[in-house]
């Protein structure tokens, strides 16, 4: 016969037990919920990003997605009448003349990502890219001639893109150029400032 102190240290083990099976369950449900409102917050924020995307491109003339020559050009007040927050995104310094920034690019042969500073040089007719911001390592030059396209990867072609939703692309002539934003804003801005320098543009050249 078991004595009375066995019998309440095995009800205590049982009931320790089950408390512990209770707890993972209950953390087990709440990891669960944490994952899927992940999940759907993430599956929130790549729609609206499809959405502005597509508002952006509808609500404007077409005249704002061909080249413009024009020296006298002011490209700050051009991106910023077409309702962007120029002083509110960080990720893009913006004159009347150029566009600097960080952009993350895939590799043309190795299709790796790497992140570089971009110069887009009204003046150069450049659009280029280097190693950092200190503009010293010049990694390559695309030339306003050879731009022909810009638009949103809404295809998600890039391979093994960081981030498909902030992914854009720059057509030329030989290449497509996969680029990477930091931020929804900096990839609109980006995308309106390199389509006025799509100078291989073929209804332009026509």
């Amino acid at each position: 016969m078991e004595s009375p102190w066995s019998v309440l240290q095995e009800r205590e083990s049982m009931v320790r037990g089950r408390l512990l099976e209770e707890e993972r369950r209950r953390r087990e449900e709440a990891e669960r919920r944490l994952q899927d409102e992940t999940c759907h917050r993430q599956l929130l924020v790549e729609k609206e990003v499809k959405m502005r995307a597509k508002n952006f491109s509808q609500a404007r003339p077409m005249t704002r997605y061909l080249p413009i020559r024009k020296e006298e050009f002011d490209l700050r007040t051009h991106v910023e009448s077409s309702g962007h927050s120029v002083d509110t995104c960080y990720h893009v310094i913006l004159t009347e003349k150029m566009c600097k920034g960080y952009l993350v690019k895939m590799g043309g042969k190795i299709k790796s990502w790497k992140k570089r500073w971009f110069v887009f040089d009204r003046l150069k007719r450049t659009f280029s890219y280097y190693v950092d911001k200190h503009e010293t390592k010049l990694k390559g030059v695309i030339y306003f001639q050879a731009i022909e396209e810009v638009y949103y990867d809404h295809l998600r072609s890039a391979t093994k893109s960081p981030n498909p939703s902030l992914t854009f692309c720059v057509k030329t002539h030989d290449r497509l150029y996969y680029m990477v934003a930091p931020s929804p804003e900096a990839m609109r801005i980006w995308m309106d400032v390199i389509v006025t320098g799509a100078e291989g543009y073929t209804q332009f050249m026509n």
